[in-house]
C-alpha cells in the first residue's frame, strides 16, 4: 500500500471518534462532518511527523470547531426561540453507524442541551478534556490562552454541568413504557393520565427557529405542559400521533414525525426521572432535519 492509501485507512479508523467529537462541541450534524473534512485535508497536507494521529486529529478538529462557533455566535444571538441542538436520529434496533456515538451518555438530548449553555471556550474545554483526556497543555493550544487558563475553562464548565443535575438515562424498556403510557394519555385526552406520566418538575423546549411551528418559550411544569399537548391535540387530531414513528434521538427512544401529517415534520427527544417524563424536546426546524431520514411506512 502507498503511504496515501495508509494515511487515509488510518483517519478513516478515527472518523467515528471524530465526528462525535466535533457534534459534542458544535450541536450541528453539518458542522461536525464539515470540522471532520477539514481535518482530513490538514492531515493529508503535512502527514509527517504526528506521533499519535487520534490525539492529532481530536485537537485538530477541536480548533477547527472552536472556529465554526465563533463565526455562527451572531446567527445564535438572533436565532428565533429556543435553540436545540440537531438531533441524531437511528433505527430503534440498532443498525446505523452512528450507534457507536449516540451510545456516549453524553450525547443524550438533555446532556447537550446543557452543554450547549457553556461559553465556546468551557465547552472546547470540557468536552477535550473530560469526554476525551485531550492534556490541558494542548487544549491551551487549540483554545490560543495558557494551560492555567484551559483547566479554568473546563472546571467551570464542569460545576456549570454538575449543577443542571441531568437525569441519568434509562433502560430503553422503561422508556418504550413510559412514552407508550404517554402517547395513550393524549391519544385519548386524559388529563390526569397525562399529568401521572409527566413529572411535576417537567420542561417543554420547542425548537422552530422561526421557521416551523412549535412554542417559542419554555414551558415549564407538568400542568401546563399536559393542557398545550391536548391543546395540540384538539388542533390536529389523535389520528396524527399514529404517524409517529420510534426511533433512537441522541440513543434515547424519540419520537419521528414525518411530513403530511398535520404539524410540521418533527423530532421529539424526551428525558425520563422517576419514571416519569422530565423534559420534552420538541426539534422542528427544517434545518436541523436535513440529515434525517423520514420513513413514510406505518409503524406496527
Amino acid at each position: 500500500m502507498s503511504v496515501p492509501d495508509d494515511l487515509a485507512a488510518a483517519f478513516t479508523a478515527h472518523r467515528t471518534h471524530l465526528v462525535g467529537v466535533a457534534y459534542r462541541i458544535t450541536g450541528r450534524f453539518g458542522d461536525a462532518e464539515d470540522a471532520v473534512q477539514e481535518a482530513w485535508l490538514r492531515l493529508s497536507a503535512h502527514p509527517e511527523g504526528i506521533r499519535d494521529l487520534r490525539a492529532w486529529l481530536t485537537t485538530v478538529v477541536g480548533r477547527i470547531c472552536l472556529d465554526q462557533l465563533k463565526s455562527a455566535a451572531s446567527q445564535r444571538e438572533r436565532y428565533v426561540g429556543s435553540w436545540l441542538p440537531e438531533p441524531l436520529v437511528t433505527p430503534a434496533e440498532g443498525s446505523d453507524p452512528l450507534d457507536v456515538i449516540v451510545r456516549d451518555d453524553g450525547m443524550r438530548m438533555a446532556a447537550l442541551v446543557v452543554l450547549h449553555t457553556l461559553t465556546p471556550e468551557q465547552r472546547v474545554a470540557f468536552v477535550l478534556h473530560d469526554a476525551f483526556g485531550v492534556p490541558f497543555p494542548e487544549i491551551a493550544d487549540t483554545l490560543g490562552c495558557t494551560p492555567a487558563t484551559a483547566r479554568q475553562h473546563a472546571s467551570r464548565a464542569r460545576r456549570i454541568v454538575e449543577d443542571a443535575d441531568v437525569p441519568p438515562r434509562v433502560d430503553l424498556d422503561t422508556q418504550r413504557t413510559v412514552l407508550a403510557e404517554f402517547l395513550a394519555a393524549v391519544a385519548t385526552g386524559d388529563l390526569d393520565q397525562l399529568l401521572r406520566v409527566l413529572h411535576p418538575s417537567a420542561a417543554f423546549t420547542g425548537d422552530g427557529g422561526g421557521r416551523a411551528r412549535t412554542t417559542l418559550n419554555v414551558i415549564t411544569g407538568h400542568d401546563k405542559i399536559a393542557r398545550f399537548l391536548l391543546g395540540l391535540r384538539a388542533m390536529y387530531g389523535p389520528q396524527t400521533l399514529a404517524a409517529y414513528r420510534f426511533g433512537l434521538v441522541n440513543g434515547d427512544l424519540g419520537l419521528v414525525l414525518p411530513a403530511g401529517h398535520g404539524p410540521d415534520p418533527r423530532v421529539s427527544a424526551f428525558a425520563i426521572r422517576d419514571g416519569r417524563i422530565v423534559a420534552m424536546y420538541d426539534i422542528a426546524n427544517p434545518d436541523k432535519l436535513t440529515h434525517i431520514e423520514f420513513d413514510e411506512t406505518p409503524q406496527p
